[in-house]
């Protein structure tokens, strides 16, 4: 009994419509493999890296600004080069992938919770609390969000002493990413709860007297999850680009802490100098991450979507 409930998982697993759909599709394969490798590279950063950016003692400031090692001047520990500070550009591009990807995932699940919980609001109670949420996600999504989160990041620093900017810096960010993002995930639970409370399940759950926030957690919110997983994924591409975006603008993250954004402002200060490998890859990292998740969230729109299959 116990060798068979494996092969029966497995089974399963493989007879699932989403799981076949991930199978079949070479580009939903390679774009979670690259996926993977990148979160786990920059998660793994500690190990992997050849040398700790935050480390004085393993920077030399001597050493500041070497091509990479197979160009002529280049030195073999330091692969991909060095920065402007002397620090190993491998390294740099590991831990500041790590911070970029950890801010992109904080701004998207605060985002997906504000969101998800004002829409299911909306759509399930209607009336003029419907109408206050919209009108308010209406608004927003008429300014350009990285304006809209320019406005929040400055307000948000404003607002603190200046001795706790700095160390303040990145959950400001994360904040001012994920109240830009929550009017998308709003919408879009908004109009999934509205088909959803109409069905008879829902009905018969009010009849029989079931409190209206049990409902929703019980029976509104897992039917509407899946467009919200889809928003998601490509949401967290997008919160990438925006981190990246107010780093670069010097409006994110601090220059002294390395998130890919912060890379590419340094390294674009030193682009006309011929220094180009300062830029150069902390950009292709960042487009690389970005395009696998953008191909991983087109693949779950088109997996989780009924009517496709």
């Amino acid at each position: 009994m116990h060798t068979d409930a494996p092969k029966g998982f497995f089974k399963r697993l493989v007879d699932n419509d989403i799981a076949w759909s991930f199978i079949h599709s070479p580009a939903a394969i390679i774009a979670a493999t690259i996926t993977l490798v990148c979160v786990l590279a920059t998660m793994l950063a500690p190990w992997l890296a050849p040398f700790d950016p935050f480390d004085a003692t393993q920077i030399s400031l001597w050493d500041g600004k070497l091509p990479p090692s197979w160009i002529e001047g280049g030195q073999s520990q330091y692969l991909l080069g060095t920065d402007n500070q002397g620090r190993d550009m491998l390294s740099t591009i590991l831990y500041g992938g790590r911070l970029s990807i950890i801010v992109g995932l904080a701004a998207v699940c605060l985002g997906m919770v504000l969101g998800v919980m004002l829409g299911v609001i909306s759509g399930y109670f209607g009336g003029a609390v419907d109408a206050l949420i919209m009108r308010i996600a209406d608004v927003q999504l008429t300014i350009p969000g990285i304006l809209l989160a320019i406005l929040i990041n400055g307000i948000g620093r404003t607002l603190l002493p200046l001795e706790m900017r700095e160390d303040f810096a990145i959950y400001v960010v994360i904040f001012a990413i994920g109240l830009t993002d929550w009017p998308q995930f709003a919408r879009v639970t908004r109009g999934a709860t509205l088909v959803e409370s109409q069905k008879e399940y829902v009905q018969a759950a009010r009849v029989i007297g079931l409190p209206r926030w049990l409902i929703i957690v019980r029976h509104i919110l897992p039917n509407v999850m899946r467009p919200v997983l889809v928003i998601a994924t490509i949401g967290l591409a997008l919160a990438i680009i925006s981190e990246a975006t107010l780093s670069f603008l010097g409006q994110g993250i601090p220059a002294t802490t390395p998130s890919l954004g912060t890379l590419i402002r340094v390294g674009n200060e030193y682009l006309f100098s011929g220094l180009w490998w300062i830029t150069f890859f902390p950009a292709a990292a960042l487009v690389v991450l970005v395009f696998a998740v953008n191909l991983l969230g087109d693949w779950m729109r088109d997996a989780l979507n009924p009517k496709l299959r």
